[in-house]
């Protein structure tokens, strides 16, 4: 808005990988607002998310994934970590600042042997897939695994969730507000083992979720016709966007039913055009050509894109 003009209801934000049509949030009752959630509370949360991701394993709410990435580097005890990437850089920034070394590497074998090893399943930004059996075999080979399955919910046979143990080395964390676009709410789930989850649970406090993200979370885990719907919507939609940038002469790289990855002749002259029609993207300091897409929502605001991407 700075570079560019308008104020925010102008934009249209394309930089994320937020679900632009929302679970429709309850009418909230006022002692999710006046008094603090009760145990009572968090626990049926976390064992109707156990229900969702078909894990028996332990399941802790959090504020956002983000919080797991920050808390779980400063349980483990520190050493040797090996990020996938190129991925999600809070990851390795979270490793770094509890005191790890840290390595990148682009290979999923390169993590065998690392004291911890980070896969992001689908990953962010290209995302590229890896089979539930894979990553077990991996986790064979290092000292912990963690899965980040923020953006997993519209690919369920992604998840590790159903092979997690109550005493095993992987640790998966979940979003809620990504597929469910309610980000504002700060709200998802890490699952693993009893001790780390434990742990985790020591660090993070007594009050680490919301009355209202506990409501509102717990109502829309519930509501299966609305995922159902809601996965078939984002498939489309991301077809669809892959047809518009295809006809502006983007290759489509990869990506999941929440934001797409194209090659472009050069990436920020892409992010320049789209910008002059107030829609904004996400370039990436490691390739000139990458631009990645979030998926919009509404018949004015397909059309615009459309004409943004046609260089009109």
């Amino acid at each position: 808005m700075a570079r560019y003009g308008g104020s925010r209801e102008d934009w249209i934000d394309l930089s994320t990988g937020i679900n632009p049509a929302p679970y429709p949030v309850p009418e909230i009752p006022p002692t999710a607002w006046g008094a603090l959630p009760t145990r009572s509370e968090m626990d049926d949360l976390a064992k109707l998310a156990q229900r969702a991701f078909d894990t028996t394993a332990a399941c802790l709410p959090t504020a956002g994934a983000q919080a797991a990435i920050q808390m779980i580097p400063r349980v483990l005890p520190s050493g040797r970590a090996r990020v996938l990437g190129p991925t999600y850089n809070e990851h390795a920034a979270s490793l770094t600042s509890a005191g790890w070394t840290v390595d990148a590497v682009d290979q999923l074998d390169a993590l065998t042997r690392a004291d911890l090893a980070v896969v992001v399943n689908p990953n962010n930004p290209d995302g590229r897939c890896y089979h539930p059996d894979q990553l077990i075999t991996l986790a064979n080979t290092v000292g912990h695994l963690i899965v980040d399955e923020s953006f997993a919910d519209p690919q369920p046979a992604l998840s590790l969730g159903p092979a997690l143990s109550s005493n095993g080395n992987i640790t998966v964390l979940r979003s809620f507000g990504k597929f469910y676009g309610l980000a504002g709410m700060r709200l998802g789930f890490v699952l693993g083992a009893d001790r780390l989850i434990g742990d985790l649970k020591d660090l993070s406090g007594p009050w680490p979720v919301n009355g209202a993200a506990i409501f509102t979370g717990a109502q829309a885990m519930a509501d299966e016709d609305w995922k159902r719907q809601t996965i078939a919507r984002l498939n489309d939609d991301a077809a669809h966007l892959d047809r518009l940038a295809g006809q502006a002469g983007w290759r489509v790289v990869g990506g999941t039913p929440l934001f797409r990855l194209y090659d472009t002749p050069d990436a920020n002259t892409a992010q320049d055009q789209l910008a002059r029609h107030r829609i904004w993207s996400r370039v990436f300091p490691y390739s000139n050509s990458w631009i990645r897409l979030g998926l919009t929502h509404g018949k004015n605001d397909w059309h615009r894109l459309e004409v943004a991407l046609s260089g009109q």
